[in-house]
């Protein structure tokens, strides 16, 4: 239930700055600023103010002024929460902030709890849940794929397509039911023929839009990217060039990188998260075995796997690591990364473009990590192995787990449908799979919810937001 409590908070970023917005919403909203706001027109009431307006004035407690503020008014129904809502540009001080919300609170106010103006725009229906969680996914963008999909999401672009199915089924099941009623009379009226049509259409939808999370989950949290080869090939200095800085120890000894290194770049608005393993070799050190095996559970968690060679060393022997790693590469992209070219030559390259053989999902590329030379040919076969250009021409993308466990628990649901209709199972059986199928769909909407699913989405959102 929707609590009826005038709730602030700080909805700026927190810290000291040059400027700050506390946010107060609820029904006494109005009143709670009307009693500590003198405006510099002093028969200026908020109360009589027009929404969508600003006003200029003092916050006092007492005869003490706290602070010169611009007041915002909006009015329910039309503002983010659905209430009236009051928000109060200050001063960035930390000082006068935190006396500003004592005096909200003194007369009447509360403190917002976590995401609580977002899902009191989701209960008064301002926005659905998918939207909703979208929020928090805009608020905590860092490159801008994310921040694209965010806004897509939140402006309704996945509700749409929710909204449309739901529709579809119940449009359905009102059929379904329709012949369940009149069972006794063996009426028909809905056309199997046009039902197994319909529910084929949102089986492939379904199955589309689970198929995104994939996509969706790159672009939301980066791609992972492992860089794999021998020790001493140059891993670690690809990546220190990658990133410009000296994240990792560069040294002639073997194994000195013994643990997974980390670190995201933003590649044209996307985030590539590397890992910079262990070098993979015999070795009877206990410790460097474990980074070893470390190597190998981030070759399998990669999107792209680099594996960075010697092009110094004999070409037999780059095979033997190229086909080692191959065993290990499923349907990941596999980037060869010939590195050292600055002292191998011309003729050592020639000689790997011949004997090598690239598969569908490999590629190869020529480098001096050391000398960061031909680094730009090999973002742009990062680019090009992430397959982002999907993310371009896709109206929706599944970035969320919530979402893809419903539409993958709707989509069994619908398979069932269209296996009951093929094998002519009851209408009470088909509704009854139809049914379930609407319950995922609204799980994601929101339109089926409890406390504690909501309690989980709102706790991990900014207090004022």
């Amino acid at each position: 239930m929707l609590d009826q409590a005038t709730i602030c908070a700080i909805a700026t970023s927190p810290g000291m700055g040059a400027i700050a917005t506390i946010r107060l919403s609820g029904e006494k909203a109005i009143d709670i600023a009307e009693a500590v706001f003198q405006s510099t027109n002093r028969s200026k009431k908020l109360a009589n103010q027009k929404a969508n307006t600003l006003h200029y004035g003092t916050i006092s407690e007492g005869a003490e002024i706290i602070d010169e503020v611009v007041m915002s008014l909006f009015r329910a129904p039309h503002s983010f929460t659905g209430e009236d809502i009051i928000e109060i540009g200050c001063h960035g001080s930390v000082y006068i902030q935190q006396r500003l919300l004592q005096v909200l609170i003194k007369h009447g106010a509360r403190m917002a709890r976590p995401g609580e103006f977002t899902q009191r725009a989701f209960l008064n229906g301002k926005m659905d849940l998918s939207q909703a969680e979208a929020v928090a996914d805009l608020i905590f963008s860092s490159n801008a794929s994310n921040h694209k999909m965010a806004l897509k999401q939140m402006r309704g672009g996945f509700s749409k397509e929710i909204s449309k199915l739901r529709g579809q089924l119940l449009h359905f099941i009102a059929m379904v039911e329709l012949e369940l009623d009149f069972s006794e009379e063996d009426v028909e009226f809905a056309d199997r023929k046009e039902l197994v049509r319909l529910t084929t259409e949102i089986e492939e939808l379904l199955a589309k839009l689970a198929n995104s999370f994939k996509l969706g989950n790159v672009l939301k949290n980066g791609v992972p990217v492992a860089i794999v080869g021998e020790t001493n090939v140059g891993k670690s200095t690809l990546l220190n060039a990658l990133l410009k800085e000296e994240k990792a120890i560069v040294s002639d000894i073997h194994g000195t990188t013994r643990d997974v290194i980390e670190d995201v770049i933003n590649i044209d608005g996307t985030a590539f998260r590397f890992f910079d393993t262990a070098g993979i070799r015999e070795t009877t050190d206990q410790i460097e075995n474990l980074g070893i095996e470390r190597s190998y559970s981030k070759l399998e968690q990669a999107e792209i796997v680099l594996l960075v060679t010697d092009l110094t060393n004999p070409m037999d022997l780059i095979q033997q690591r190229i086909e080692k790693i191959r065993e290990r590469v499923n349907d990941q992209e596999l980037i060869i990364v010939g590195n050292k070219a600055d002292l191998a030559g011309r003729d050592k390259i020639g000689e790997m473009l011949s004997e090598i053989d690239l598969a569908d999902n490999e590629n190869v590329v020529f480098i001096s990590a050391k000398q960061q030379q031909n680094l730009d040919s090999l973002i742009d076969l990062l680019k090009e192995s992430a397959n982002l250009q999907q993310a371009e021409g896709a109206d929706v993308i599944v970035s969320n787990i919530r979402h893809f466990e419903a539409l993958t628990n709707a989509h069994e649901a619908v398979v069932r449908v269209i296996d009951g209709l093929n094998n002519g199972i009851s209408g009470d059986f088909l509704a009854q799979d139809i049914r379930e199928c609407l319950h995922y769909l609204g799980e994601i909407t929101g339109e089926i919810s409890n406390d504690e699913v909501l309690g989980h989405i709102f706790k991990n959102f900014c207090i004022g937001k």
